[in-house]
């Protein structure tokens, strides 16, 4: 089965519906919790980078470490799918810029995409990014420009959650308590489902075009 090394930044936000994707095109998911100082090598092999309370532009040590590791695999044609805090750390990475909204963006939200799509998706942020050189941008929402980008096929930052599927909002709920801004009570099925069925297709796509990059 080919594996796919996924690095984890919080306790509370796990694969969520990435592991239901990867189940169901027999991938197996390498998780690497970058909080507790687990990496991958540096090296060619793809990676997904989840989201995170943290700055991506400072933050702990652990979180330099990852900043270094994915340089590093950057330079060797790693491709990276990188959702939130990994948006924002890939397109540090790769020479953008990262910086803090005038309010925060949180909850369900409208994003259109370049193809004229509207989803929407969960959000849960307070900076925005700036997008890197020969980057193009692929969604906005009203109140953040950079929803989605891309510097290639299979580099492809998302400033939303799309793996947060109603499991994961419960566990950030418990977790982050009245911290927390996202949804509670009877769960949206119909939007949670229209989410996975987007996050599959974006996500065969970024798949199969690291194989064949």
């Amino acid at each position: 089965m080919p594996t796919l090394n996924l690095i984890q930044h919080h306790p509370a936000e796990g694969p969520g519906a990435i592991a239901k994707w990867a189940a169901s095109r027999g991938v197996t998911l390498n998780v690497f919790r970058a909080d507790l100082g687990q990496l991958p090598p540096v090296g060619a092999a793809p990676a997904i980078l989840l989201g995170g309370p943290y700055e991506s532009n400072a933050g702990p040590a652990w979180l330099e470490a990852e900043r270094q590791w994915l340089a590093g695999s950057l330079a060797q044609g790693a491709a990276m799918f990188a959702m939130c805090l990994g948006a924002q750390l890939l397109a540090l990475s790769l020479g953008g810029n990262v910086r803090r909204m005038s309010r925060m963006e949180t909850g369900w939200t409208p994003v259109t995409f370049v193809d004229g799509q509207t989803l929407s998706v969960l959000e849960w942020h307070e900076d925005a990014i700036d997008l890197p050189p020969n980057a193009q941008l692929l969604g906005s929402s009203d109140q953040c420009k950079q929803q989605m980008y891309c510097v290639g096929p299979t580099r492809v930052g998302l400033q939303f959650h799309p793996e947060w599927n109603a499991e994961s909002v419960a566990m950030l709920n418990e977790h982050f308590a009245e911290e927390s801004p996202l949804p509670r009570g009877q769960p949206d099925s119909a939007a949670y489902a229209a989410v996975f069925d987007w996050l599959q297709a974006t996500l065969d796509e970024w798949w199969t075009a690291q194989a064949t990059a």
